[in-house]
């Protein structure tokens, strides 16, 4: 999908994003709640955090999908990042995640110094594996019941991408 453009989160983009986390589709494969505030979200896009990155994909006006880069504030752990990310369920499968991910991992390579992204995925997330890997993460271990969704404890695995 070549009209998708990857800036910075603006503060006006906070009732998209509300909009996008509202998605049974999109909180059941994050640690987000249903039914998030739209306040949440307003203080999400305008508080200015250190070592925190967040870009958004747009298609035109519209914001499609998001992504949050933390880089780790402990003095031996500055070298590591994490993050989260979600895309539209109308949006899924076009390419809007391996943008969003590019764009991360660009930042964290050549902009920030950083040597060893991480992440943590449910185990049923068969898109985000696929994704993940495509990108030269793997799994380093899992954990058994790691969260409550829909009533179930489920099972994540924890990923990493390190480049020296």
């Amino acid at each position: 999908m070549s009209q998708i453009d990857i800036r910075h989160v603006e503060p006006e983009d906070y009732s998209q994003l509300h909009q996008l986390f509202s998605h049974e589709q999109v909180y059941s494969d994050t640690l987000q709640l249903p039914h998030p505030a739209s306040a949440l979200w307003q203080k999400r896009t305008t508080e200015e955090r250190p070592d925190t990155y967040r870009l958004v994909a747009c298609f035109g006006e519209r914001v499609v999908g998001q992504i949050t880069l933390h880089v780790q504030p402990q003095i031996r752990r500055r070298h590591v990042a994490s993050f989260g990310m979600a895309v539209h369920p109308e949006f899924q499968g076009q390419g809007i995640g391996s943008k969003l991910l590019a764009a991360v991992l660009d930042l964290s390579d050549n902009w920030l110094g950083i040597s060893r992204v991480e992440l943590t995925v449910f185990v049923d997330n068969a898109a985000a594996l696929a994704l993940y890997k495509k990108f030269d993460f793997v799994i380093e271990g899992t954990s058994e019941a790691f969260a409550m969704r829909n009533g179930k404890l489920i099972s994540t695995h924890h990923m990493g991408r390190v480049r020296l």
